[in-house]
């Protein structure tokens, strides 16, 4: 089998966990980071090449906001994620295409992605995969869905509860930080998109709290509604499910703080003049609450489960498949970079090793289920699953 080159765009924290596992399990001849940030892009593949013990990954500099230069860089390469906003990945998508280089991102509005799916077209005609959204969640838990249903002969109702927590939260917030703030407003400002008795239904953010019980040393944590979680799933298993939703998940506590920044409307995008200056609510709150829930050093967990329940060998049924993962001591990497950047690397190496149809799609149709949860073990992403018959 032939060594692969990838490429990064976007040398932070989820790219550089990407680039180390492209290096360490991707089969890679060459793993090129590049940001606009040379600096620190040379940073990031230093440090991929001293964990992996090889001069794999390469620093480059690359503006993505200029698609002529992205379209270079991606030509000849195998593959390319995408760790950059996701307002970005509309125009890295079309440059992918044009490169004929396979292309997944990390996603982040969903109304973006269905865009992008709209290039089905001319991916199957450049001979490439396009497949957005491979994050954390949506990304490894639209797999982990996919997976726990094909556990039965027949799934009705889907569940899932999703999230990266402190391993030791820290008040007022009992929160963690681990990837952007925008990321996270994103998610809990905008409604989610769910199926509830059989069709497309918009719910609100922050609401639904429920309680939710974890094997020590985790114990007790609320979740509640936040968008974004369940992707393009909806429209696809419209007809198919007659539930399908996700809930995140946070320490106690944590709901009743954010919600009433929510209602205050300090998540709100539309400018607002204050003593004469016009100021973005949103971008307010990001300047206050960052400090407060970023602590270097800290030590995360990430959780994803997913209860699938419906019918095998002819009897009622439910399968749970859980991923529970920590802080990685030995290289160094968050718990939230494992389960994001390791996660969209593998489906960028199953493009790259032609695992994945061409075409643009969803990772619920693009990505084959068991064969992703295969790559997440051997990688050492601990993925379970047990069923219960009920009937």
């Amino acid at each position: 089998m032939s060594a692969k080159t990838y490429v990064v765009l976007g040398a932070g924290r989820q790219g550089t966990a990407a680039a180390y596992d492209m290096a360490r399990w991707g089969n890679a001849r060459r793993v090129i980071l590049a940001d606009r940030d040379l600096d620190v892009a040379r940073q990031s593949a230093e440090r991929v090449n001293r964990m992996v013990g090889a001069p794999l990954a390469e620093p480059a500099p690359v503006d993505v906001d200029d698609l002529e230069a992205v379209e270079r860089l991606l030509r000849g390469a195998d593959a390319c994620l995408s760790a950059v906003p996701y307002f970005y990945n509309l125009g890295l998508t079309q440059a992918a295409i044009r490169a004929r280089c396979n292309f997944c991102d990390l996603g982040g509005n969903t109304t973006i992605v269905r865009q992008q799916h709209a290039f089905h077209e001319e991916a199957l005609a450049a001979g490439v995969s396009v497949i957005p959204d491979c994050g954390q969640v949506p990304g490894l838990g639209t797999s982990l869905i996919v997976y726990a249903m094909e556990l039965l002969d027949e799934a009705v109702d889907v569940y899932m509860w999703d999230g990266g927590i402190p391993q030791n939260p820290r008040p007022p917030f009992n929160y963690l930080l681990t990837f952007h703030i925008a990321g996270l407003t994103n998610e809990y400002a905008e409604p989610a998109i769910f199926l509830r008795d059989w069709e497309i239904t918009e719910v609100e953010p922050m609401s639904e709290l429920e309680t939710v019980e974890f094997p020590p040393p985790i114990g007790m944590l609320e979740a509640f509604v936040a968008g974004g979680g369940t992707s393009t799933m909806p429209w696809t298993f419209r007809g198919r499910l007659r539930t399908l939703q996700n809930k995140t998940l946070r320490h106690p506590g944590h709901f009743a703080q954010l919600r009433a920044f929510y209602d205050l409307g300090l998540w709100d995008t539309r400018p607002i003049r204050v003593g004469g200056v016009e100021v973005v609510p949103r971008d307010v709150f990001h300047v206050l609450f960052e400090p407060k829930v970023t602590f270097p050093g800290d030590k995360d967990i990430v959780i994803v489960r997913v209860k699938a329940v419906g019918k095998k060998d002819g009897r009622d049924a439910e399968a749970v498949v859980e991923l529970i993962d920590y802080f990685d001591e030995g290289t160094g990497f968050t718990a939230m970079e494992r389960a994001t950047g390791w996660s969209a690397a593998i489906v960028a190496e199953m493009m790259a090793h032609g695992l994945t149809p061409r075409g643009a799609g969803g990772v619920e149709v693009m990505v084959p289920a068991r064969p992703f949860v295969e790559e997440m073990r051997r990688h050492g992403l601990n993925v379970t699953e047990h069923g219960v018959l009920l009937g």
